[in-house]
């Protein structure tokens, strides 16, 4: 056993340390949004943010953010799922655990959402079902579905071989996609700032407790077959 712990490199307890950090602070924050949801408080930063977006919300921009969201949407995110478990299978044929993790992540958030707009009944701001403005409001899956399944991509680019630019300049560029379809949802006027905050923190929480499991799974899978030869 201390053989086992020695042979992790020093990189490898930075990385845990950090996301525990990540995981418990995403939880704190959903959890005491949560409990004031349910206790139907009223946030001063709700109505700050609605009137910031009333305040943006010409017509070019309310177009450029209603196509932004679609990039978020159900139908959006599957498509994108069925895309890349075909995509995984074949660069990853052998190497299974990484379309493993793919399915639990996007499958487990599918099923938190529900359950938890479910659970915490919070009425829209607005019900627009031209932009998928319906159901309950908290947490916002927009914020939650494509932090989860765009981060889960930025993990894999990061993994991968590509050069240092083009991850930096490929990734910078999802992690803005994911600011900006959270962000779509308030001048869209279908959920409020805290429906967002809390669907990022979510997501985000879900995410790297998906990601640091498969770490774990991969380095554990690769101590094995370092015994086996």
């Amino acid at each position: 056993m201390l053989e086992t712990l020695k042979a992790i490199p020093a990189r490898t307890y930075i990385l845990i340390v950090t996301a525990l950090v990540i995981i418990g602070a995403g939880f704190y924050i959903f959890a005491e949004l949560g409990e004031d949801v349910l206790e139907n408080e009223k946030f001063a930063i709700d109505q700050q943010a609605a009137q910031f977006a009333d305040s943006i919300a010409t017509p070019g921009v309310t177009a450029f953010f209603a196509f932004i969201t679609e990039l978020g949407s159900v139908w959006a995110l599957t498509t994108g799922s069925i895309i890349m478990i075909a995509v995984l299978a074949y660069f990853y044929n052998r190497k299974k655990w990484r379309i493993i993790y793919f399915i639990i992540a996007m499958g487990g958030i599918s099923i938190l959402i529900t359950g938890l707009k479910a659970a915490f009944g919070r009425d829209r701001p607005n019900l627009i079902e031209q932009y998928d403005g319906t159901g309950y409001s908290f947490p916002s899956g927009h914020s939650t579905g494509p932090i989860v399944f765009y981060g889960f991509i930025i993990y894999l680019i990061i993994r991968s071989r590509m050069n240092k630019l083009g991850k930096w300049m490929i990734n910078i560029a999802l992690g803005i996609l994911i600011l900006l379809i959270a962000f779509s949802r308030l001048p869209l006027g279908v959920h409020y700032f805290t429906d967002v905050i809390g669907g990022l923190s979510l997501g985000l929480t879900w995410l790297v407790t998906c990601i640091a499991i498969l770490e774990i799974t991969l380095w554990r899978s690769g101590v094995k077959k370092k015994k086996e030869l």
